[in-house]
């Protein structure tokens, strides 16, 4: 059996980054993940953080790497009805994006947390989560095919959406609100050159396209299709042929062909739980929120939980000052609907809807207009698009 303060469950973003925060307070934790350091590590995930997500991670002392070989975009582009539009971000906001892997994220908060003595306990799966209701919680998980114990005073859940945290929760105290959309994003990460210095939304009379890049040899792409679609069916030439379809305009901008190196079918769907704690267990990240992706926004919500958590118990721990940790819930989840609110918009603005008449066609054609050539319009989008400030949480 081992005690700590905190007890976090998942090694993803939420989870590593709580821990790097609670340290620097001098709050000790143990990081229990399921799967194995290069699996968490070389998982391809989203790439765009908000301008305070970089600054948080700037903050927290995990920003060199990001900086050094992260790409800031001072804009986007909306590419519909043969042209591209450009949504200045940083002259309607004062702000930029960061276009930095989710992985290399990852890789960044372990390699810091390591250094530092931190405890990350690698293929770990727990198996219960028992004492909620006392002051002494207990996780009770096996590693290295042992038996293990862990107590600690609360317990951070920030093990995605099939995690152990969230089913720990009896039903009855949890509501949940779950919306399935009728398409899904076909991602191809390729060995090619971006020919695009920014991000494009390319709204296609077939169906949606994004034109992305991970690094300055390395492009992410993805076009909507059918849920059920099978990735392995479409062949490179095929895919290239359907990106290029759905991306150019027209005007002699064209796309770099490359090797292949991934391709996968993302379902898409909105999900949040309310509220975000029972008692001593706090849901961060993609265990209490999913947000479909045409936003960017999932990596970053995870980064704003966990700044708001860390926080609220840092004031517990030194002043035992309960009413950071009782608002987490209620400042969290205000900004995960005005998240899930952007998201769905933009995923409607730009996708195929299936079961869309004519009439609504011609609205989304409009509002794609309207953003691109009404300046409230895009500073709406701009705005968010870089990200909503944080809520400052109670005193």
């Amino acid at each position: 059996m081992k005690r700590t303060q905190v007890a976090i469950i998942g090694a993803g973003p939420a989870g590593l980054m709580l821990s790097q925060l609670l340290a620097a307070r001098g709050i000790d934790t143990v990081v229990l993940e399921r799967h194995s350091r290069d699996y968490v590590e070389s998982r391809i995930r989203a790439g765009v953080l908000e301008h305070q997500s970089a600054a948080a991670l700037r903050a927290a002392g995990v920003g060199a790497r990001m900086d050094a070989q992260g790409m800031a975009h001072s804009s986007i582009d909306l590419a519909f009805a043969g042209a591209h539009h450009r949504i200045d971000l940083e002259g309607l906001t004062g702000k930029k994006i960061m276009v930095y892997g989710q992985h290399e994220v990852v890789k960044d908060l372990i390699a810091q947390r390591l250094a530092d003595g931190g405890d990350i306990r690698f293929e770990a799966e727990v198996n219960a989560i028992e004492g909620l209701d006392g002051d002494q919680p207990k996780v009770r998980y096996t590693h290295n095919g042992q038996p293990h114990e862990l107590v600690c005073d609360f317990i951070a859940g920030c093990d995605g959406y099939h995690g152990v945290s969230r089913t720990s929760v009896p039903s009855n105290a949890l509501k949940v609100y779950e919306h399935r959309y009728p398409y899904a994003w076909l991602g191809v990460l390729a060995e090619a050159a971006p020919t695009s210095d920014e991000l494009v939304y390319a709204r296609h009379e077939t169906g949606f396209a994004l034109y992305s890049m991970r690094s300055p040899s390395v492009t992410r792409l993805y076009f909507q299709c059918r849920p059920d679609e099978d990735p392995e069916a479409w062949s490179d030439a095929a895919l290239w042929a359907e990106l290029h379809r759905r991306l150019e305009t027209g005007d002699g901008w064209t796309i770099n062909e490359g090797p292949i190196l991934q391709k996968n079918v993302a379902p898409m769907r909105s999900f949040v739980v309310e509220p975000m704690r029972y008692q001593r267990l706090f849901l961060a990240g993609d265990a209490a929120h999913i947000v479909p992706p045409t936003g960017a926004k999932g990596m970053n919500l995870a980064l704003a939980d966990v700044q708001v958590l860390a926080p609220a118990l840092v004031r517990w721990f030194e002043a035992g000052d309960p009413r950071g940790l009782d608002s987490y819930s209620e400042v969290c989840l205000k900004r995960v609907w005005r998240v899930q609110r952007f998201s769905v918009w933009m995923t409607r603005m730009l996708h195929a809807q299936p079961d869309a008449d004519a009439f609504e066609e011609r609205l989304q054609q409009a509002e794609l207009a309207s953003a691109a050539a009404c300046e409230s319009a895009a500073r709406h989008l701009a705005e968010n698009y870089v990200g909503l400030p944080l809520e400052a949480p109670a005193t």
